[in-house]
This record gives structure tokens, sequence and C-alpha cells, in this order.
């Protein structure tokens, strides 16, 4: 049922660099941008809310982590709904995470520069925002096209120099915690308190990214349960420290724009400002050059499906890079950037997300039926109990989209359906030169 269709790729990752993926996957612009967002909205209850944030998205990846426990394949939720549902469930669910990177990398790209203005106000907004934005997708997109290669060391090397400055912020922020404004903080009003929470779950999308090369892992079944559970339980604790951190320290918080960089200054000066800031920029960059690499492939293998256009799967005659799917993923990032906000952006991004993994938890009880079990397989307690939570939790959290979010990720849903049926009319498989 389960046969190794990759074997052909290097099984060279192990727990450590899945749990590198899962973290580079998850912290990007979200913790730079969302603890103005979560103290405007709930106050001082702000740092509890990353906790309940926590709580629902481990649900979901508890269940992610059992389904994973089942393949060796690359794939992911493309792989758990396609089986379980058929290629047409699968396509889409694969159209939704590309989807939600496209979204995720408009409003990342857009914050990294408004961090940047940090350094040259211009930058902040209006044209030279604008004009900022542009230059970034191009340079990513020209880069990528001309063959830049990705490996487990630069995935490293992001993961350091994102976490070396939040670590800092950490350790200097403690001794500025206020006890009280955990024990004395007012629930926020119940009727935000479903939209707010879908916005931060922004901060925890992502660990999805670590699912999808099980075909070049060592051990998958056992080492990407684990990765993707550790690292989000670890990136939980930070949330909740640094939002602590963010509303002791920083009365105004919630009128930042660049809230992190915010908190720095206060607490190491301008040297510490800039630190956190060129801490940001990597982060966010890291992120997007990942997403810019690993997006358009997904798009690329999906037209040599035939389940795409063959135009996606067009390389550049000497680079040997699929220089269309580049272009699409940069063009219509490059759009999403410059007609939204960064908050309406990570609504459609996590909404996309949200509902790929309602197609991957669903998946969960037909894969319990048809694939058989090995010995040592990560397993959930409680039967389906945690998948049920799961499900339920995101059903509910998808009613709080705004109907442009709605409408905007239901336009791109269409769109793939469309190409989805004029693909497997004229697909012919293509052979592809050495």
């Amino acid at each position: 049922m389960n046969s190794n269709k990759d074997a052909s790729l290097n099984r060279e990752i192990g727990p450590i660099g899945f749990s590198a993926i899962a973290l580079n996957g998850v912290i990007g612009a979200g913790i730079f941008a969302l603890p103005a967002v979560a103290a405007a909205k709930s106050g001082n209850f702000s740092p509890w809310l990353f906790l309940i944030c926590a709580v629902l998205i481990m649900s979901v990846v508890l269940s992610f982590a059992r389904a994973a426990s089942f393949f060796r394949d690359t794939g992911g939720p493309i792989q758990y709904a396609g089986l379980a549902f058929g290629p047409f469930a699968g396509f889409q669910t694969g159209w939704l995470v590309y989807i939600g990177r496209l979204a995720a990398i408009g409003a990342n790209i857009s914050l990294m520069v408004t961090y940047a203005g940090w350094f040259w106000a211009p930058l902040t907004s209006g044209l030279g925002h604008q004009l900022a934005v542009m230059v970034v997708f191009v340079l990513l997109a020209v880069f990528n096209i001309i063959g830049v290669r990705q490996s487990m060391n630069v995935v490293f090397l992001f993961s350091l120099l994102k976490l070396a400055p939040l670590f800092l912020l950490i350790m200097l922020g403690l001794a500025h915690i206020q006890p009280d404004i955990l024990i004395h903080a007012e629930f926020p009003v119940s009727g935000t308190l479903g939209e707010t929470i879908l916005i931060l779950l922004y901060a925890f999308v992502g660990f999805e990214s670590a699912v999808v090369p099980a075909g070049e892992a060592r051990n998958p079944r056992k080492d990407i349960p684990r990765a993707i559970t550790f690292t989000v339980l670890t990136i939980t604790g930070v949330y909740f420290l640094i939002q602590l951190i963010s509303v002791s320290a920083l009365p105004g918080l919630a009128e930042s724009k660049t809230p992190l960089a915010d908190v720095a200054e206060i607490l190491m000066g301008a040297t510490g400002a800039a630190l956190l800031t060129f801490g940001a920029v990597f982060s966010i960059g890291g992120n997007c050059s990942a997403s810019m690499l690993s997006a358009p492939r997904m798009t690329y293998a999906l037209a040599k499906m035939g389940s795409l256009p063959a135009w996606f799967g067009a390389i550049h005659p000497r680079t040997r890079t699929p220089l269309n799917s580049i272009l699409f993923y940069a063009v219509m990032g490059l759009v999403l950037a410059l007609s939204g906000s960064f908050v309406w952006l990570a609504v459609v991004s996590t909404l996309a997300r949200l509902l790929s993994y309602i197609l991957g938890v669903a998946a969960l009880p037909v894969l319990e039926k048809r694939v058989e079990q090995t010995k040592g397989q990560f397993r959930l307690r409680g039967g389906y109990l945690v998948p049920a939570v799961a499900l339920l939790l995101c059903l509910w959290l998808i009613t709080f989209a705004s109907m442009t979010a709605w409408l905007t990720t239901v336009a791109f849903f269409a769109l793939g359906s469309f190409l989805y049926l004029l693909s497997s009319r004229k697909f012919k498989p293509s052979v592809e030169e050495d």
C-alpha cells in the first residue's frame, strides 16, 4: 500500500534536521508582528492567548504526527488526503498548502521591509515600501532561477540567526516580567476571542513543512512525529515568554509597528533594537527564501503528475530550475503583498492552512484502516479523541475568517479546480531530459 516511491532520493535528514525544518516553517514573521496585534485585541491577557493557541494547534500536530507515522514517501498531507479520498482531494490539499504559503510570503516580505524601515524610515510605508517589496521579490526570483541550492546547513544557519536574538531578548527581559499581569489579566470580550485566535495561529502554522520531505528521511515514521511535537512545544514556551516580556516592558505595545524591536530598545538600547531588527530580517528572509525555493517545486511536481498545466513544469534550459513556477509564485506573491495588510494576508494564509489541516486530519481514520501499522509507530491515546478535537477546532476557527479572506481563498480554490480539470483531460506523461 505504501511503497517507497522516493527510492532515488538520499535519505539523509535525521530528527535534528526535521526539527530545524519545522522551526523555520513556524518561526517566520508571526512572532515579530503579532505581539502588537495580540496586545491590541486582548491587552494583558495576550500571553495566555498564545498558550490557548498552542493547545489548539497541538491537537492538529499530534494528528499529523500519527498520520506521518504511516508514510515513508514525500508528500505529507497530499499523500494523506490522496490515499484516503482520491487524487482530486490530494491535489486540493496540496493546492491549499500552496495558497497558504503564497499568502504568507506576501505578508512576510511586507513585514520584513517594515522592520528594515527601523534603519531607514521611507521603507515603512508608501512608495518606498512598495518599491522595496518589489525589489525583494525580484531578487528572490532571480536567485532561484539562476540555480540557488538550499542545503540543511543553510537551514541550521537560519535557525541560529533567528533564535539568537529571541533568546537574548528573553534572557534580558526576564527581570522585567510583572507577574501581576498574568494574575489580574481580564478575559477578552468573547465576541472577539475566536477572531483573535485565528490571527495568532499564524505564528504557529508551518509545522507541516517538516512532514513533506519524508522521502529524504533516515527514519521518517519515528523521527518526524517526535520532531514536530517537540518543536511546537518548544516554540510555545518561547512565544509565551516573549509576549509576557513585551506587555511588561512596553506599555504602548499595541500601537507598535515593530514591537520586538521597540521592546529590545527598552531592554538593551539602540544596539539591542538594531540586533533584534537584524534578527527579524534574517528570520523572515530565511523563511521567505525557503518558501521561494520549495513552493514553486510543488506546482512543478503537480504539473509533472498531470494535475496542473504543463506550463508550470517548464524548466530553464541552462540552470534546470522550474522557471515558470518560480515566476508565477513571485508575481502572485507580489500582488498579494501590495494589495493587503499583514493581518489580512495572515488570516488568508491561516484559513488555507486550516482547510488543509481539516482534510489531513479527516483522512486519519481511513489511514488507520488502509495502511499497515509498524512496530514502534507513533500512537495517540484515546483513539480518535484528539483528531476529533482537532477537526472541531479547525471547523470552529474558520468561521471567524472574514468574507474577504474566504472569497480570496475560494477564488484560488476555484482556480486550482479549473487547472486540475483542464490538465487531467490533456495530460500526457512527459519525459525529462537529463
